[in-house]
């Protein structure tokens, strides 16, 4: 039996316990707030990513050390790797974590991505803003996720209101991209380097918050799910990774742009859970752990809507054809995402026709288990 200890409680937490139990799995958590998704699904040490000594005292007796988190400090990550497997490595941590060491990683693997620049001050912004040209797009090079820490500037008059916002940290500036559409990959690599792909699939973000994905992503040509598979390989050899990661994408015509990589198991990769063989969850537990990696093929077609802010009816929500309800054990507040419902059907015209009627419900604003 194998214990894996995950960095974080949060939901993705709770969905890899959730999918490790029948591996007959177990599971430490290291978590800072009480009360958090995973409470009750394994041993939690409550304690600061950034405590080293809680963090040894966590590590004690676990096989394995992954996270479900990429803003654990790199330094904690470090200091247990030099105890236990930690897997993704820290390198892929420290990557991720840094909007301008993400693009540079892409850029010397020869990933297509948008015009960058760091900005370290006011006049860095200045010179950003000459040479990348408007609309762009200013964000803080760490810490920024759900579309928050970014400010999309279309006129010179606007620099002054977005310095205000967000100076004083270590900023970067991309060109705005006037994308087709959002897409991302999900793939796996395990301890011998074997990778595995899901298909491509198509975001839609509000607010900066993904709130649908469509899976697998309509009118994806051959091609163009062995480029996006051939890039993500290339990232994972280049960090010696071993897990599962997402790469999101703008597509403009027949061209991908990266955007950016999440080293774990991500939000667009939630229907996996009743519309692939192999969840993404179950993956990264077979590839962290050394076994096998599962079957990434579409069972057929599928989309996941996202629970943001507050509950629906639920009795409401499990009438409904084709539904699958993931909640996360989580009070509802405003931008919270709360819980998932994976919606499977015959057809992209049937699953659409499903997303719909689901959409209506949840306009409704109806609560409780009605």
């Amino acid at each position: 039996m194998k214990r894996v200890g995950v960095l974080g409680g949060g939901q993705l937490g709770r969905m890899l316990a959730l999918a490790g139990y029948p591996l007959g799995l177990r599971f430490r958590f290291l978590e800072p707030a009480a009360g958090s998704p995973v409470s009750g699904l394994g041993e939690v040490v409550t304690a600061a990513y950034d405590d080293l000594d809680a963090a040894v005292r966590f590590a004690d007796g676990l096989d394995v050390v992954t996270y479900e988190f990429e803003n654990v400090p790199v330094r904690s990550a470090q200091a247990l790797a030099e105890r236990i497997p930690v897997r993704p490595p820290p390198g892929a941590l420290q990557v991720a974590q840094d909007r301008v060491l993400e693009k540079q990683a892409f850029e010397g693997l020869g990933i297509p991505t948008a015009p960058y620049m760091p900005v370290g001050d006011r006049d860095d912004l200045e010179s950003a803003v000459a040479r990348i040209g408007l609309p762009a797009v200013l964000k803080t090079r760490r810490l920024g996720y759900d579309g928050k820490g970014q400010v999309v500037l279309r006129a010179p008059a606007e620099l002054e209101g977005a310095w205000a916002r967000l100076g004083g940290k270590p900023l970067i500036l991309e060109r705005f991209v006037d994308f087709t559409r959002e897409l991302s990959l999900v793939g796996a690599r395990g301890t011998k380097g074997e990778t595995a792909f899901y298909p491509l699939v198509e975001n839609e973000h509000t607010d900066g918050i993904l709130r649908l994905t469509v899976a697998p992503a309509p009118l994806v040509s051959d091609a163009l799910q062995a480029r996006a598979e051939e890039q993500m390989r290339a990232l994972m050899e280049s960090l010696d990774y071993v897990g599962v990661m997402a790469l999101e994408f703008f597509q403009q015509g027949d061209e991908l742009l990266a955007n950016e990589l999440a080293p774990r198991v991500h939000n667009s990769g939630h229907w996996t859970l009743n519309g692939a063989a192999c969840s993404q969850f179950e993956n990264h537990l077979r590839a962290i752990c050394g076994f096998p990696l599962g079957a990434t093929e579409a069972l057929g077609h599928s989309a996941m809507v996202n629970l943001i802010g507050r509950l629906p009816a639920l009795g409401r929500v499990l009438g409904l054809e084709g539904v699958h309800l993931h909640l996360y054990d989580k009070s509802p507040r405003k931008g919270r995402k709360v819980g998932h419902v994976n919606l499977t059907g015959r057809d992209p015209a049937d699953v659409r026709a499903r997303i719909e009627r689901l959409e209506a419900l949840l306009e409704e604003g109806g609560r409780g288990e009605g």
